[in-house]
């Protein structure tokens, strides 16, 4: 089994670290992504000097994402969403409304977020109000208010089926009638 090497980040790596840390990764993944695209270098005694610096730049960049996070959650927070989605006479949606469907939410209120920003266990599939958990950067958390609004379709595919049918039923009768009565007419004149 080989052995991981230890690398010290130069940028965040989603899933892996954050600028300054040392981390231990495969080696085809060093070799085949982060030195080439230089995000990180060989942990090694003269770099100890580079991870400080780089820890310190992190702890005033994360100083400031926390500032503006805390400050786009009182934001959103504020913010009352509503999404209408078709339902039937009794209410029951078709589909369901998931985080992408929430996140589209927020593009008129010029905030941008993603998928995984919203916490959702999983997709919402009936018609109410609900508390969705917003997770922002550097661990700031926050709460919107979802209402989830059902559509009516006035009419079913059955109920309309069903309609075609006695349409159809309503022809042969009215067509069986006057077959009738233009036999009668003919046995008349007769």
């Amino acid at each position: 089994m080989k052995s991981k090497l230890k690398l010290l980040l130069l940028k965040d790596v989603e899933d892996l670290g954050k600028k300054g840390e040392v981390v231990a990764v495969k080696p085809g993944y060093a070799r085949n992504y982060l030195l080439p695209k230089k995000t990180a270098v060989f942990a090694a005694p003269n770099t100890l000097r580079m991870q400080e610096k780089l820890q310190k730049e992190r702890a005033i960049k994360s100083l400031e994402e926390k500032k503006e996070a805390d400050a786009l959650a009182k934001v959103i927070e504020q913010i009352a969403l509503s999404i209408t989605v078709k339902a039937d006479v009794d209410g029951r949606m078709f589909g369901s409304v998931n985080a992408q469907d929430i996140a589209k939410l927020f593009e008129p209120h010029s905030i941008k977020l993603t998928k995984k920003n919203i916490v959702l266990k999983k997709p919402i599939k009936e018609v109410g109000v609900f508390e969705i958990p917003i997770l922002l950067q550097e661990g700031v958390e926050t709460k919107i208010t979802l209402t989830v609004i059902g559509e009516k379709i006035k009419k079913s595919a059955l109920e309309k089926e069903k309609e075609k049918k006695k349409k159809a039923d309503d022809k042969t009768k009215e067509t069986d009638k006057k077959a009738e009565v233009k036999k009668e007419e003919t046995e008349e004149t007769k």
